[in-house]
């Protein structure tokens, strides 16, 4: 591989991250999250520590990169309940770059969110920091979904192999072809239960030309201008929910207290649900959401109301802060919120791999949540 840096970029066109940026993107991230994409705290420990090393964390958009440029996909793969007590050593995503430039024999120019929610949305800033590259302010989900055919990349064309998954043991494990999107999914879901159920991995590179086509836009400025809404309501001692919903054109959709929790493993996933028993405006009612890593339905006394797509959101009532699928406990009191899906989510083919049918649910037909009035 050549060690010669291509200039693919202006500096000045970069954004660089401030320890501020990163308190509002952990609020705004774990709020897309859905539930998932791991806790994004831990994900900001890991993203200070490289600030703190003397690392930059920049983004970029990326109309502002050569439209030729050499982008790679990089996110966590495992359930999130297994982040609790096996934290990531924090170097997993340079590993996955550097045995990518090898595999490839060329080097990468930037870096690329598979998905932006929760802890997702800070690995890609890690190991693009740890290699002195940006990354693409932009994602392949605009929140966070459990399996990798189910980003915007894959429905739309490109194939994730060759990849690399690399886990805190040092393994580096090379996917060169699969047969399809959901193989590749099957086979490094396998790969990461014999790992201990946590890894991180890297997809094929693709084109900056095909990610202003194809990738969600302004993931990153979104998030961040998510948390920054949630923090400034609080320092107002105004309602912080009610700020995101009026920030991202969203619903209150229920107001309740935990009251029941069932959820385990099952094939690297966390699946289950919890039910809601209504208080203040939703007194007297019941509500149930459905799990898989991720909050998938949400229904009011047994109809459905929001499905994937769109997003689903547990709130901390008093902080406004998304509560991830694996700190949900009983008695907590909690605000689900409702926010529509990025549209490229919402087309008949992105449906087919992400929609209620995708996650086991056929008899559940989507409707598009529109903006609360």
């Amino acid at each position: 591989m050549s060690e010669t840096k291509r200039t693919t970029f202006d500096r000045s066109d970069l954004r660089v991250l401030t320890r501020e940026d990163l308190d509002a993107l952990e609020i705004g991230a774990g709020i897309l999250g859905t539930g998932g994409g791991g806790n994004p705290y831990q994900g900001k420990l890991l993203a200070l520590q490289a600030m703190n090393d003397g690392y930059e964390l920049s983004i970029l958009a990326p109309d502002r990169i050569a439209q030729e440029a050499v982008c790679m996909p990089v996110g966590g793969i495992g359930a999130p309940v297994v982040g609790v007590e096996r934290i990531r050593e924090g170097r997993e995503g340079l590993r996955c770059l550097r045995a990518m430039e090898e595999l490839l024999r060329a080097p990468i120019d930037a870096v690329v969110c598979e998905e932006i929610g929760g802890a997702n949305s800070m690995s890609p800033l890690v190991a693009a920091g740890l290699a002195g590259l940006p990354v693409l302010d932009c994602d392949g989900m605009g929140r966070a979904f459990p399996e990798m055919q189910m980003t915007t990349f894959s429905i739309y064309g490109h194939s994730s192999t060759p990849s690399v998954m690399c886990d805190l043991h040092g393994n580096v494990v090379t996917f060169t072809h699969a047969a399809s999107e959901v193989w590749h999914e099957r086979m490094a879901r396998a790969c990461v239960v014999a790992q201990g159920g946590g890894a991180m991995l890297a997809a094929a590179p693709m084109s900056a030309r095909f990610l202003c086509r194809y990738a969600v836009p302004d993931s990153y400025t979104r998030a961040i201008a998510l948390g920054e809404a949630v923090m400034t309501a609080r320092r107002r001692q105004e309602d912080p929910i009610a700020a995101l919903c009026a920030h991202q054109t969203g619903r209150q959709v229920f107001t309740g207290k935990i009251t029941d929790l069932r959820r385990h493993l099952r094939a690297g996933f966390a699946v289950g649900e919890l039910t809601l028993t209504g208080f203040g405006n939703h007194h007297g009612e019941s509500a149930e959401v459905k799990i898989q890593n991720e909050n998938l339905v949400f229904a009011r006394e047994g109809i459905v109301e929001v499905s994937v797509p769109d997003l689903i959101v547990i709130l901390d009532i008093d902080s406004g802060h998304a509560i991830t699928t694996e700190m949900l406990r009983y008695g907590q009191r909690v605000s689900v919120v409702a926010l529509p899906a990025p549209q490229l989510l919402r087309s008949e083919e992105a449906l087919a791999v992400v929609g209620p049918s995708a996650f086991g649910y056929p008899d559940i037909a989507y409707v598009p949540l529109e903006p609360a009035a």
